[in-house]
């Protein structure tokens, strides 16, 4: 497992059951001290992967911090460009982020990431790439990105929406110069929204990395379980958090399946799924959660920023 930092590195997120878990005042030093204690227990607890992204407010500067610090040099440090955040480290801010897949966002983004990180970049995704994003057509972008990756950065992208299996299906089947162009993929997938499983799976045949994102359906697996994963935790003495990602872990096309933890007590939970097996008759039962895509989708989009 590894940890994403999307919930840490910003005052606001649609994460539901971040509110008691976080700092009351959630100043920069605030949360760059609840990022740091997340971090350290993970690390303790052995993760090895952690995500960030430009958008993730000062996760990087965060996580820079951090590495600096402790001077761990066996973590793999995955982020991301396309969005920029403007929430002005305001939780009530009208925007918190804007999306742009353009060779001058990559190359401004790019900068900024390693002004931060340096060469500890491991792998760098386009954010929320979609089948019909524009770089698809732009070649200038796609040379770019292809010269990121002869430096030895994997290069990646990640997927959200009704129409993520189409996306991986139609990214990775991009190349420059006679070569694949993207080796990672992070998408999310979870018992409620399973759609892009199957692409998932034939990514991870063809030798992609496969990283799963929002396990917990933004918290709502936690927080708000249906009734099956309420069962399958009571009958294991588990909480809810636990089994949905031991779900996920139960996949082996999942190579990296990312925990969004803000508390030393979440991320101890979360990672307790590497240790349960579950059983086909309740991986079965868990897998009948699944909702239709765009139903999903929509009550994503309604989930409030706070």
């Amino acid at each position: 497992m590894g940890i994403g930092l999307a919930a840490l590195g910003r005052p606001a997120y649609i994460n539901v059951g971040r509110e008691g878990a976080l700092p009351a005042e959630r100043t920069v030093e605030a949360m760059r001290a609840a990022t740091w204690r997340v971090l350290d227990a993970a690390y303790a607890a052995g993760v090895r992967w952690i995500d960030a992204a430009r958008s993730y407010g000062r996760s990087e500067e965060f996580l820079a911090g951090w590495l600096d610090e402790r001077g761990h040099a066996d973590v793999t440090v995955s982020s991301k460009w396309g969005y920029a955040y403007v929430g002005g480290w305001r939780s009530d801010a009208d925007v918190h982020e804007v999306k742009e897949h353009s060779l001058d966002r990559f190359r401004t983004q790019l900068a900024e990431t390693r002004g931060l990180l340096g060469d500890r970049l491991d792998v760098y995704q386009v954010h929320s790439l979609t089948a019909d994003s524009p770089l698809f057509g732009d070649a200038a972008l796609l040379d770019a990105l292809a010269e990121l990756a002869a430096e030895g950065v994997r290069v990646g992208f990640s997927t959200s929406g009704p129409a993520q299996a189409d996306t991986v299906r139609r990214a990775l089947a991009l190349e420059v110069g006679g070569r694949r162009l993207f080796t990672t993929v992070q998408s999310t997938w979870n018992v409620l929204e399973s759609s892009v499983g199957d692409a998932l799976a034939e990514a991870h045949a063809a030798g992609a990395h496969v990283i799963v994102k929002e396990g917990l359906a933004n918290g709502r697996l936690a927080a708000e379980p249906p009734e099956t994963v309420r069962r399958v935790a009571a009958g294991r003495d588990l909480t809810a958090d636990t089994v949905a990602l031991a779900a996920i872990l139960a996949k082996p096309w999942a190579d990296t399946v990312l925990s969004g933890a803000v508390s030393v007590e979440q991320i101890r939970t979360n990672l307790g799924a590497e240790s349960v097996s579950l059983s086909p008759g309740e991986l079965r039962d868990l897998s009948a959660l699944a909702m239709p895509s765009d139903a999903y989708w929509q009550a994503r989009a309604a989930l409030p920023w706070n």
